[in-house]
């Protein structure tokens, strides 16, 4: 019995490890040939933070990554609306994590190879599509020198927001939805902005700026590598350069709209400037679909429920598509109802979290105070209650699932009677 998994990022390795913890077959085929620490900062939600400790990965990502602390929201002047404390110091039993989203796929890489071999990521293989069979899958993939065709006993797309795998079943589904933002995004060595590690939000609906570090401080310079997100938000109509994404950006695109964000804690155009590259990317994400599986092939991470980075949900909830795969592949065998038991935990959660994004999840507030009073104000209790503020953060918490009570309440989501790493 195997399980076929198409892709080595974040969902496709998590898998590989949890297979592994759980004593099933597994083989995962990647397209580029080496895979390499590409990105930018991303967050962990304490979710998915506790289900890498229960892989015994604790050591490994506190090594890497930063422990979040606060989570604040400012006007496009500097001035603070709302700030939450985040991961243990909000109660929660698990931090929360930024880190380097290169650094997060190659830990989980070494940690996989180590743990089950290091034949079981092959390289070089980009899945076309797939077949049912009486008996299991086929994975079918293009190589170098032409197309093989891989059986197993199920198959698991985890091949991104472009899968192969997701076109053969929505063959009209289209290209992935933009509705106008453009990120671009880069990390830059710089003097930590408050008095904890933390995430900053500030400005409105078409123009806001993320920055958290992904780095502890250097114990020379004080610096810690800083990620930071830039969006402007234009009509979609102009079809700005749409078949020129993901690509080394043009400053002058951009930096003039954020040449006045300098406020006292943060230096927003130096930041930009003190980045070595950086990038540009669409903010895009696609509608909810009715099913993931079909037959004995299912989808996971953002091959099932691509979203807008907003609440720090996509890494996050593909780690936990993976540890809930597993648990179901255990439970029920490794075939099509245990992809469908996957599915029924995992699907209605992320669409209503996907549409939520959409308008602006837990990032609405920017705007309610930017309608109000236009960014600027002398008490922010004069434009809108502490009271709202505290449930507008709370709602999103419990529509996502990560509100402290629910997961610190919440069994593990791999039982350790299922490992076979058991102690």
């Amino acid at each position: 019995m195997t399980v076929l998994i198409a892709g080595a990022g974040i969902a496709g390795l998590t898998l590989g490890l949890t297979l592994h913890q759980i004593g099933v077959p597994f083989r995962i085929y990647e397209s580029v040939r080496e895979l390499r620490p590409l990105g930018v900062g991303i967050n962990l939600q304490p979710n998915a933070v506790r289900e890498l400790f229960d892989l015994g990965l604790e050591e490994e990502l506190l090594c890497i990554g930063v422990a979040t602390r606060t989570l604040g929201f400012y006007t496009k002047t500097g001035q603070l609306i709302w700030q939450e404390p985040r991961g243990r110091d909000a109660g929660y039993t698990w931090p929360q994590i930024s880190v380097h989203r290169g650094h997060l796929q190659m830990m989980l890489f070494e940690a996989l190879q180590k743990r089950a071999g290091e034949d079981l990521v092959v390289t070089g293989h980009r899945a076309t599509g797939f077949r049912n069979t009486a008996d299991g899958a086929e994975l079918h993939l293009a190589v170098a020198d032409g197309d093989v065709i891989i059986r197993g006993d199920v198959v698991i797309a985890a091949d991104g927001i472009h899968s192969a795998i997701r076109r053969q079943m929505y063959p009209d589904e289209g290209p992935p939805v933009w509705g106008g933002a453009i990120l671009w995004r880069g990390t830059t060595r710089a003097t930590p902005f408050g008095d904890a590690p933390g995430m900053i939000l500030a400005g409105h609906d078409t123009q806001r700026f993320v920055a958290y570090p992904i780095s502890a401080p250097d114990p020379v310079t004080g610096h810690a590598l800083t990620n930071w997100i830039a969006e402007l938000r234009v009509d979609p109509a102009t079809d700005w350069r749409r078949e020129d994404w993901n690509r080394p950006a043009d400053l002058r695109d951009f930096l003039p709209a954020f040449e006045g964000w300098q406020f006292d804690w943060l230096d927003v155009p130096g930041l930009i400037r003190g980045a070595d590259t950086v990038y540009e990317y669409p903010m895009v994400d696609r509608d909810p679909v009715a099913r993931w599986t079909e037959g004995a092939v299912t989808l996971m991470g953002d091959a099932a429920h691509p979203t807008y980075p907003v609440g720090s949900n996509g890494a996050s909830q593909a780690i936990v598509d993976a540890r809930v795969m597993g648990a179901s592949l255990a439970r029920e065998g490794i075939g099509g109802p245990a992809l469908q038991a996957y599915e029924a935990q995992i699907r209605p959660r992320t669409a209503a979290v996907t549409l939520a994004n959409r308008v602006s999840g837990p990032d609405a507030i920017l705007q309610q105070v930017e309608d109000r009073c236009g960014g600027s104000f002398d008490s922010i209790d004069d434009v809108i209650s502490h009271e709202d503020l505290a449930t507008h953060s709370a709602k999103y918490k419990k529509l996502a699932g990560i509100d402290p009570e629910t997961l610190n309440m919440q069994p593990p989501l791999v039982p350790q009677d299922i490992r076979k790493d058991r102690e």
